[in-house]
């Protein structure tokens, strides 16, 4: 059985919002499977347990380079938050952006070989990247990055420097900057529902048929009827069809919505615009970020000082 620290329910209380001692219990139920442990909480809270899981704890920046139809989106890690905002790092990040565009390199490799000189540091990227490292003492690298080309127009937003959103549309540059400030704040997964991978559906699907379960057997324990098997088989697949408007772009209320009701597609269909794409960057995602519990380290720290003496 895994030892179950402060710091994990901690973490997995800021992803999910669920109290503590939930937290906890998932947990162990899950014997220290942080992601196992989100699900396990999906089941038992319902939707509110996935609400803050695009919280991220890996640090570095997003940045962005449009000249005209064709641009770079590119994510650079840092370990600290310190360094993410260092001057020299986010320069780094901006000409790798600029150079993503311009060259449209084959791969984070290609990225680095490219020609380019700072902190007087070159000749290439790759260079220079090596060269911050020993300069500010701390690891960097390029993680992702997308170069856009082609026929379609190009709006972006960067929120911070953390979300980075680049929108490939025909039609109102204005609405189009409004789906991207939309995009980073709502973070949809796809443009419509018919898009949504088929692995997050099943997914969805999963999770709302456990609920279902769970909620079947406390009725049972309590001695009160359950609801059929046809109307379980609807109540989930409502879940899942609610699910896909939640995270589809053209069913999601438009954040700047007059009247709160207005969708992304209606507002665009008003401005006679079409977004063809939209990528959404957000740092660290998906980066499992080392979290070191203090309290145990000290201790075992006193407990070697003690055995040494």
């Amino acid at each position: 059985m895994a030892a179950i620290t402060a710091s994990m329910v901690a973490e997995l209380r800021a992803k999910t919002d669920a109290p503590m001692m939930e937290c906890k219990k998932a947990l162990t139920e899950a014997d220290g499977d942080m992601a196992k442990a989100e699900e396990l909480l999906r089941v038992k809270l319902g939707t509110k347990a996935g609400k803050a899981a695009s919280r991220i704890t890996a640090e570095g920046v997003v940045a962005i380079h449009i000249e005209g139809n064709v641009g770079g989106l590119v994510e650079v890690n840092s370990e600290t938050d310190f360094v993410s905002k260092n001057d020299s790092f986010l320069a780094m990040a901006n000409a790798a952006a600029k150079l993503i565009a311009q060259h449209n390199p084959a791969d984070v490799a290609a990225l680095g070989a490219l020609p380019y000189e700072q902190d007087s540091f070159g000749p290439t990227l790759e260079d220079v990247r090596k060269g911050l490292i020993g300069k500010i003492g701390e690891n960097m690298s390029f993680r992702r990055f997308k170069y856009f080309s082609g026929a379609s127009q190009l709006a972006s937003y960067l929120h911070g420097s953390r979300i980075g959103v680049v929108v490939e549309f025909e039609g109102d540059a204005v609405a189009a900057k409004d789906v991207a400030m939309h995009v980073a704040a709502m973070k949809p997964v796809a443009l419509t529902s018919t898009e949504v991978p088929a692995d997050l559906i099943e997914k969805e699907r999963s999770v709302a048929a456990a609920k279902a379960a769970e909620d079947k057997a406390k009725a049972l324990a309590e001695g009160k009827a359950a609801q059929s098997d046809e109307i379980v088989a609807k109540r989930i697949e409502g879940g899942v069809q609610k699910y896909l408007k939640e995270v589809s772009l053209a069913d999601q209320v438009f954040v700047k919505a007059a009247d709160g009701k207005q969708t992304v597609a209606q507002m665009l269909k008003a401005a006679n615009t079409t977004v063809k794409g939209f990528t959404l960057y957000v740092v660290g995602e998906g980066i499992e970020k080392k979290v070191d519990d203090f309290a145990a380290e000290v201790a075992a720290q006193v407990a070697a000082a003690k055995a040494a003496a």
